[in-house]
């Protein structure tokens, strides 16, 4: 039933769809998703050769590389997969959406719990990479091609590399839609943009012409 609900899950969310049976006969996500549940009972009872085996069979057949030892939720949507990798220590929390050559991978430093963990409802931009034991809370959008290296709150839109945070709770940190894929904010425009007005500010104020005043969000910036 479980892998009827994930199928279904797919079918509902991705429009190309027609059928649940055209999900379960030709969709890679899913059939990474079948071949990941033997694998991850092989890896709980220690059989770590046989599960591995799988887990190497799911990726030379649907380029989507899953270790036996991530652990994931229900309803997982792996929108084309091509490229996916999911270290060992991952945790992927219920009705997630991840699209292509996206990593959930480890830093090299960490030991023990070494993979990112997400919330419920996550979803993982095209070219994404969540690096290191990261918590991604409920509800966050990670724009592609991000690189996220530190923790994210609940409810929350990040973009950028490093990620930053650009929406939380409804309210835009910075102009931004939610997670419009097409027009996701371009961060270092926006510093280079506030830096040449900043400059222009202070340029006129040494000639005279104008205070040098600052607009109220960045006056309270400086406040702190």
């Amino acid at each position: 039933m479980g892998l009827y609900a994930d199928a279904k899950n797919i079918q509902k969310k991705d429009p190309a769809a027609r059928s649940v049976l055209e999900v379960m006969l030709l969709y890679p996500g899913w059939h990474a998703l079948v071949l990941h549940r033997p694998a991850h009972w092989l890896y709980q009872h220690k059989c770590f050769f046989l599960a591995r085996f799988i887990s190497q069979l799911a990726r030379h057949l649907t380029g989507i590389e899953i270790h036996p030892g991530a652990k994931i939720g229900k309803c997982l949507f792996i929108d084309h997969g091509m490229g996916i990798v999911f270290g060992e220590t991952t945790e992927i929390g219920d009705n997630c959406t991840i699209y292509h050559q996206v990593t959930l991978g480890g830093t090299g430093k960490d030991v023990g719990k070494r993979h990112p963990t997400l919330g419920n409802n996550v979803l993982i931009g095209a070219g994404a990479r969540v690096l290191g034991p990261v918590r991604i809370g409920d509800n966050a959008r990670i724009g592609a091609g991000s690189i996220v290296l530190h923790n994210l709150p609940a409810n929350c839109t990040a973009v950028g590399n490093p990620a930053e945070i650009v929406r939380i709770n409804d309210r835009h940190i910075i102009p931004a839609d939610d997670l419009d894929q097409q027009d996701i904010p371009d961060l270092v425009d926006a510093r280079l943009a506030a830096l040449e007005a900043r400059m222009s500010r202070m340029e006129a104020a040494a000639q005279g012409t104008v205070p040098p005043t600052l607009p109220p969000e960045e006056e309270e910036k400086e406040k702190k």
